[in-house]
């Protein structure tokens, strides 16, 4: 026999790993961990342990059977002799009243006046039981009187003081201190204080009219709402069960960590990423052979170091992901450091390993500098040779995750209040507000009431990973939550509370520190002569206002904008939001000052038409490496020439036509402008770009047109999509070239 792998061992013998290491050590022999190799006179030793033990357990189980039987036919016996015992009972109860039944019939068969005799001794009984009655309700009304008599004597003085709040109002005052609201109301009244049954009035106004009545009052200490709500009790070890280990995938841009998670998921989720890259955190829960994985897909850029870095926060298991053609890369450490940070175990995964240049033994050298030795090695780092596009190696992964989560014993409490982290959030046009939550304790119920950052709300929706409703989330299931007051930041903590007062109150607090430390400054600025303000010593502080399609992209671009700043000028994000460019957004920049940098999102018509009018500078842009570069090279002076956009017109969806030789086919109202068959067409739905591209075709009835003016109707083609959807805009533009000044 061979050398063998201890779980591979457990799996054989139906035991976890580790309590086979437990008894390993029973016997003498010493292992690590679930990875070690067993030699061959080791697992015999294990093998003949575990069917002395099996052997043992079938003989306790005969002798407990003996004794099963014995008792059981004792108490047949006992049963049989208590029922004989009440089966002579009945017999002679019934013997008796048959007796005493004749008796009955023999005194009244022949006297004629029998009925009479029974109706006396009825209307006798009845009066008496009146008059029993009538001497209990006397009583009651004695007592009644008696408890409602004032006891002028003795003033009514409470033993205990009685604690309230800062504040307390009429009806709850009255309802303390027992007393009508009347009365209470008089009291003030005399005070000089007007009063409802709904008004607030302070301590020293209620002590005043409790000494009134001859009642203490003590005034209680108030803990903050909020450290209420983040103090968590410490769960019972019975009330723990295990749940599904989160894992997170990490790693440097494009070593092809979305195309692992499909791989293992089955479905395709890099087509809907801009350029292939992952610009938000995706939370998918697996199933393999009956056990359950939760992925967060953190993106590799750089620039998304706080999303990836949320990510390790709530994760139990780190996979990092290092192309075997490529190596360590910068992303690559920032990755590991996180994970070292937050004390998750990692899980090398060196892909691309079909490529023709690919080296995994050079990526296991470059990862034992950073501290992470591989087990082959004889370090505890495991590291497995994957191929994602050729799913080479993925079932091997799963079976590693699964057996570190065992060996970590993970586990939370259901059975209390839901507790978890935003992963994303958005603003939808139909749902409002969506937030995508991870449960990490407790259980989540549609209708609870929650507090979320500055946000509060009701549960009223919850949709799954797949998009299928579900009434119920437990600990590590990420579900999409609709009811939000606001849309939240992306890792902000999520916690339910008993209702909707509660939340509303801790919400407003939050609110109002807020504004507190929110600053406004009186510069005006364009990004085009930064550098000239910067030089004069007018620039001290650069203020931008960050808009994007959802909230992660806000949060990252916030934080890589704001690193740029450096002794001359410093750079801050006053504001950020979800959505389209709006009115309010240009006249919160052109009071500041800030430059507005869209992401994704396009700015609505009247919001462009009042930037021009106000000279606010907006700038948009599609990949978020290009705006840093913009800001980096305004500070430095360098801004290269460029193309500038030209919009030159707006076309509404009114209708769809679908043909199977062309496709879909946008039935068009041309809204302002032109539409030029040349021109470059953007698809705009809900104030967010879902595509942009060539027009393939542009007609007028059945004709092919060279341009479209407004007022008239057409027919539009694009170039590789046909999801169109009716209100969706199209806007044409062309690229004319600027000089820079």
């Amino acid at each position: 026999m061979g050398k063998k792998r201890l779980y591979e061992l457990a799996k054989e013998l139906g035991l976890s790993s580790k309590e086979l290491i437990a008894k390993a050590k029973e016997i003498n022999i010493n292992i690590n961990n679930h990875m070690s190799n067993i030699e061959s006179d080791e697992e015999k030793l294990i093998r003949d342990l575990f069917l002395k033990k099996e052997e043992e357990k079938k003989e306790d189980k005969k002798i407990d059977r003996k004794a099963v039987t014995s008792t059981d036919i004792k108490n047949k016996n006992m049963s049989n002799y208590y029922n004989t015992k009440k089966n002579i009972k009945k017999e002679e109860n019934v013997f008796n009243d048959s007796y005493i039944n004749d008796d009955y019939e023999k005194e009244y068969s022949n006297d004629k006046t029998s009925k009479k005799i029974r109706k006396i001794s009825q209307s006798k009984k009845s009066e008496n039981n009146k008059k029993k009655v009538n001497i209990k309700w006397d009583k009651k009304k004695e007592k009644k009187t008696s408890e409602n008599q004032p006891k002028n004597d003795e003033p009514i003085i409470s033993k205990k003081p009685i604690k309230i709040g800062s504040s307390i109002s009429v009806k709850e005052l009255s309802e303390k201190i027992g007393k009508s609201v009347a009365e209470i109301i008089k009291k003030l009244l005399l005070l000089g204080i007007v009063a409802t049954i709904n008004q607030e009035i302070d301590f020293d106004t209620a002590s005043l009219i409790a000494d009134e009545f001859g009642i203490k009052i003590e005034k209680a200490i108030e803990k903050d709402d909020e450290e209420l709500l983040l103090q968590e009790e410490e769960d019972r070890e019975e009330d723990l069960k295990p749940r599904p280990p989160v894992v997170t995938i990490m790693g440097h841009v494009d070593h092809g960590k979305t195309s692992l998670l499909d791989a293992i998921r089955q479905t395709n989720v890099i087509a809907t990423e801009a350029g292939g890259i992952t610009q938000h955190i995706g939370a998918y829960m697996v199933n393999i052979d009956g056990k359950k994985i939760t992925f967060l897909d953190t993106p590799g850029h750089e620039a998304f170091t706080a999303m990836r870095a949320r990510g390790a926060k709530v994760t139990d298991i780190a996979v990092l992901v290092v192309a075997a053609d490529d190596g360590v890369m910068p992303q690559t450490i920032e990755a590991i450091n996180h994970a070292k940070a937050a004390n998750v175990t990692i899980i090398v995964a060196i892909n691309k390993i079909d490529k023709s240049g690919a080296n995994p033994d050079r990526v296991k050298q470059e990862l034992t500098e950073h501290g992470l030795i591989p087990e082959d090695w004889g370090g505890d780092t495991i590291c497995v040779p994957v191929s994602a596009k050729k799913k080479i190696g993925i079932e091997n992964l799963l079976e590693m995750i699964l057996l570190v989560a065992e060996m970590q014993e993970l586990k939370a409490n259901p059975n209390k209040k839901a507790r978890g982290t935003v992963i994303e959030a958005k603003l939808d046009k139909s749902r409002g507000p969506v937030a995508t939550v991870l449960i990490q304790n407790g259980t989540l119920n549609i209708g609870d009431y929650f507090i979320v950052g500055n946000t509060y709300g009701k549960v009223r929706t919850m949709t799954d990973d797949k998009g299928k409703n579900v009434k119920k989330a437990g600990p590590s299931m990420p579900v999409e939550i609709t009811g939000l007051s606001e849309v939240p930041d992306a890792g902000d903590i999520f916690i339910t509370v008993n209702d909707e007062k509660t939340a509303r109150t801790i919400s407003e607090k939050r609110k109002e520190k807020y504004r507190e430390e929110h600053l406004q400054s009186s510069q005006k600025i364009s990004l085009d002569d930064l550098f000239n303000q910067i030089q004069a010593g007018k620039v001290k502080e650069l203020n931008i206002i960050i808009k994007a399609d959802v909230q992660g992209s806000v949060e990252a671009l916030k934080q890589s904008l704001e690193k740029l700043s450096n002794d001359e000028v410093k750079i801050k994000a006053i504001h950020g939001g979800v959505g389209a460019i709006t009115e309010t957004d240009v006249m919160f920049a052109s009071a500041s000052n800030a430059i507005i940098i869209g992401f994704n999102v396009r700015p609505q018509p009247s919001a462009a038409t009042l930037a021009e009018k106000h000279k606010v500078d907006i700038r948009l842009y599609r990949v978020i490496y290009d705006a840093i570069e913009d800001m980096q090279s305004a500070m430095k002076g360098m801004l290269e020439p460029e193309y500038k956009e030209v919009v030159t017109g707006h076309a509404e969806v009114r209708a769809i036509f679908k043909a199977s030789s062309v496709g879909t086919i946008a039935g068009c109202y041309v809204t302002d402008g032109k539409v030029n068959r040349n021109n470059e067409a953007r698809v705009i739905r809900d104030g967010v770009v879902i595509y942009e591209g060539k027009i393939a075709s542009l007609k007028r009835f059945k004709d092919d047109a060279r341009e479209v003016n407004a007022g008239f109707e057409c027919g539009i083609t694009l170039e590789k999509f046909n999801d169109i959807k009716e209100g969706d805009i199209i806007e044409t533009y062309t690229m004319e070239a600027v000089p820079r000044k």
